[in-house]
């Protein structure tokens, strides 16, 4: 029957059998439902009882079933009515899903873990608008994408700064491995990074991992990507460990932003990558105000339709000047307690080049790149002096958490003046 079928035959075959398929793993699990809420079977001896008289389950699948079983059962017991999951809860859309055989028992399961994860991010009234989303996601294109949808979601269901949380709660995992060193082999490294961070190392090593063919001899670059890129990172690392530091040498990476102006505006929403191998990655808004310190971050707004506007300045970044001159200011990070010298700071706008503020000596307070992020993350404000205070300081933090936000938009960051390179403290032989 097979061998003689049409190409157009057997596909409309197998369609017909995967309909039949997902009606029937849909009535086996709501079979099951049924045997629990009637006392047949309970607690751990669902699972048992689903090996048993399914056997084709005792290959992967009984969890699953087992546990949406006494996950819709025990909800009908506490319901009003007795029927089964409230409406427009995670388990009931997911129940929903289930038993009209949209989706499997366990991509159920995993659906409903991603909501439980996402719910306290969530503005409340969302989480079923979100479950839904999930839902329709792994419908379409399978449980894989979920992660990678979450900071969408966040961006436009979750409460004020959920995706800003995320992000930093992440930092705490990023790492790079020591190295696993073999004489005269390879050597091995490990590396998690942050959505920040990663896209911040694609910007740097994107440009320079293209293929380079050699336009005089007619040559072609063979280099396999992988080569090109750990090549890449390789002379990165090795113009910042020059003699010329990072601060001199200018922007540390290039990264193209699209926000809407909106957003950006009012902290909410994110930024999403373009123009790298890290396009699409989302950035929080207070991630992208702290970057525009220090990264040559190129904001690309768009209007109410995501019309296109204004192109970021890269201006905002503070010339070399300004930063010999912090340096001399300054002669390491500003924060209370930090030894870090000037070498290993960034100029940061104590105003926010976002929130309107200028990129001049009178706006800016060397800090290294921990007390960098502290200062964003904790709101932090600071006053710059004409002339230090009697601790020989010329930049005094309001270690308050959220100083930033109380301080008046209209206020000059600094006191009186900010010194001139003339009268400022001598540089130190």
């Amino acid at each position: 029957m097979l061998a003689g079928a049409s190409g157009a035959e057997l596909g409309e075959l197998l369609a017909e059998l995967d309909a039949v398929a997902s009606s029937a793993s849909a009535a086996r699990v709501s079979v099951a439902v049924e045997a629990v809420r009637r006392g047949e079977v309970a607690g751990s001896g669902v699972h048992g009882w689903v090996r048993e008289h399914a056997p084709s389950l005792r290959q992967g699948g009984a969890g699953p079933v087992s546990r949406v079983a006494i996950e819709v059962a025990t909800a009908g017991s506490r319901s009003d009515d007795g029927k089964g999951p409230a409406e427009g809860s995670p388990l009931g859309i997911v129940w929903d899903a289930v038993r009209e055989g949209r989706v499997e028992a366990g991509t159920g399961c995993l659906v409903l873990r991603e909501s439980a994860r996402l719910a306290p991010l969530l503005r409340p009234e969302t989480v079923p608008t979100v479950t839904s989303a999930l839902v329709d996601l792994v419908t379409a294109w399978g449980p894989t994408l979920m992660r990678r949808l979450r900071p969408r979601l966040l961006a436009d269901h979750g409460h004020h700064g959920a995706l800003d949380d995320l992000q930093q709660r992440l930092a705490g995992a990023a790492r790079l491995s020591m190295p696993h060193v073999e004489s005269a082999d390879l050597t091995e490294y490990q590396l998690w990074m942050t959505p920040e961070q990663a896209a911040t190392l694609e910007a740097a090593i994107g440009p320079l991992s293209a293929p380079q063919p050699n336009d005089e001899t007619g040559e072609a670059d063979l280099r396999p990507a992988g080569q090109r890129r750990v090549e890449a990172l390789t002379q990165v690392c090795a113009v910042a460990s020059g003699t010329e530091s990072l601060e001199d040498a200018g922007s540390p990476a290039t990264l193209h932003v699209t926000i809407p102006l909106s957003d950006m505006q009012a902290s909410t929403g994110a930024g999403e990558i373009l123009g790298s191998v890290a396009t699409g990655t989302l950035l929080a808004p207070e991630t992208l105000r702290r970057l525009a310190c220090d990264a040559a971050v190129v904001l690309h707004g768009l209007g109410a339709a995501g019309e296109p506007l204004t192109l970021g300045r890269l201006e905002r970044l503070f010339t070399r000047p300004q930063r010999r001159h912090l340096w001399l200011r300054d002669r390491g990070c500003t924060y209370p307690g930090c030894s870090a010298p000037a070498a290993w700071a960034r100029a940061h706008h104590v105003r926010h080049w976002s929130d309107g503020g200028p990129t001049d000596v009178s706006n800016a307070a060397l800090l290294c790149q921990r007390h960098h992020t502290t200062v964003h993350r904790r709101r932090l404000r600071a006053q710059v002096r004409r002339r230090p205070d009697e601790h020989g300081r010329y930049v005094v933090w309001d270690l308050t958490d959220g100083s930033y936000d109380r301080a008046s938009d209209t206020a000059p960051p600094g006191g009186d003046a900010v010194p001139t390179p003339e009268t400022a403290a001598p540089a130190v032989a």
